[in-house]
């Protein structure tokens, strides 16, 4: 028979995913909320089983799989009530190396990124005055001789108090010497082992949740030539081509959230007894979480779409841009269904709703905001005119 479950071949992935969650239920992760303290044992868990290094060859120590089962692997994750944010990142930055760094530095890192050795979680691109408008930023790098000088600040650099490596994204020719308004930035691979108070220093930020995120400030950081990705003024385009992963992979955090929402304030509904009989025998409770159900299965229908669409070699832009809006719209909804089954106990941590419940707001404006999200569908689907840059609002 044909199966339209676009994941299906990859259940005893799935499975496996789920015994490893069951070692972190809820109590652990209500632990580091209170704590604001990083899910060590859970990443390391997922290291040592070879989930992080699913999307890396296997000639280079991973699992060589494609994104749709990485997607499922995130999905999952989520599903079962845990936090993949905490080492998602590893899935996709490490793409940046694999599709442009040389042959050095595949063998260098990607193998000890593979077994865990090294931990490439950092990502620097967003800074304070340029937000989503990356060909803004200020940050620089000057070669110097056989190393290039850094300098600048980024922020929302999560993780990167507990990454080894970080791939960033610095400005390597003035924007007014270049002919290509997207030239000039490049990318390098910086090893933080050595550098932190050695050129770099990280400030904490706090949160409404944890997420462990910082601003990086740069101080005439040095690092070796080779640290250079690719070629010299072409990062940005770099960093393009490995948002889409990005984008999906997310998307099906999403999915794994709503379906969380969903399982357990179906379950809720049908425990909890008000005035003889159990609340979800009410419509009023029934039709949101129906609602929600409905709209998570359209928008995991799109996430599974732009996934297979990457792995055919297509450049799924829209697809993967409207997978993370929806995706986050229905966890969203999700959320809003669960919160108001349990009504008052959803404010109890305990139930662990709150928590993800504002887990689940990040993704409306990370990595992208749904509006942004938007001016994209309408300037390359529709082909409206650009509704953003100067003189626009």
């Amino acid at each position: 028979m044909t199966s339209f479950d676009p994941t299906a071949e990859y259940s005893a992935i799935r499975d496996g995913v789920a015994k490893v969650c069951a070692g972190f239920p809820g109590a652990y992760w209500r632990d580091l909320d209170a704590r604001r303290a990083y899910p060590k044992d859970f990443v390391d868990a997922l290291i040592r089983e070879g989930y992080l290094a699913a999307m890396i060859p296997e000639s280079y120590g991973g699992s060589g799989l494609n994104l749709t089962a990485s997607a499922a692997i995130l999905e999952e994750i989520h599903r079962q009530g845990c936090n993949a944010a905490a080492c998602h990142a590893q899935m996709y930055t490490m793409g940046t190396v694999l599709r442009h760094g040389s042959d050095a530095q595949k063998e260098r890192y990607l193998p000890r990124i593979a077994d865990g050795t090294l931990r490439l979680q950092a990502f620097g691109v967003t800074e304070p005055t340029s937000g989503t408008d990356t060909l803004a930023l200020k940050t620089t790098a000057r070669r110097e001789g056989d190393e290039y000088v850094i300098n600048g600040q980024k922020i929302w650099t999560s993780r990167v108090e507990h990454s080894d490596l970080m791939v960033l994204l610095a400005r390597t020719t003035p924007r007014d010497q270049v002919t290509s308004k997207t030239d000039g930035l490049s990318v390098f691979l910086v090893d933080l082992r050595e550098k932190v108070g050695n050129g770099i220093e990280i400030r904490p930020i706090r949160t409404m949740i944890n997420h462990a995120t910082t601003e990086v400030f740069f101080d005439n950081l040095r690092i070796p030539a080779d640290s250079l990705i690719g070629e010299e003024g072409k990062g940005f385009r770099y960093i393009l081509s490995g948002m889409n992963s990005e984008r999906i992979l997310i998307a099906a955090e999403c999915i794994g959230d709503a379906k969380w929402f969903l399982d357990t304030g179906a379950a809720y509904a049908r425990e909890r007894v008000v005035f003889g009989d159990p609340i979800g025998a009410n419509q009023g409770i029934q039709f949101p979480l129906a609602r929600a159900h409905a709209h998570m299965m359209a928008a995991e229908a799109i996430v599974y779409r732009a996934a297979a669409m990457y792995d055919a070699g297509q450049n799924p832009g829209v697809e993967a841009n409207t997978a993370k809006m929806l995706a986050a719209d229905a966890s969203w909804e999700a959320a809003e269904a669960c919160m108001q089954t349990h009504g008052g106990f959803a404010f109890a941590e305990e139930y662990d709703v709150e928590r993800k419940f504002r887990e689940a707001r990040l993704y409306q404006v990370a990595p992208i905001s749904t509006n942004l999200i938007l001016c994209y569908i309408a300037e390359q689907v529709l082909g409206l005119p650009k509704s953003y840059g100067p003189g626009r609002g």
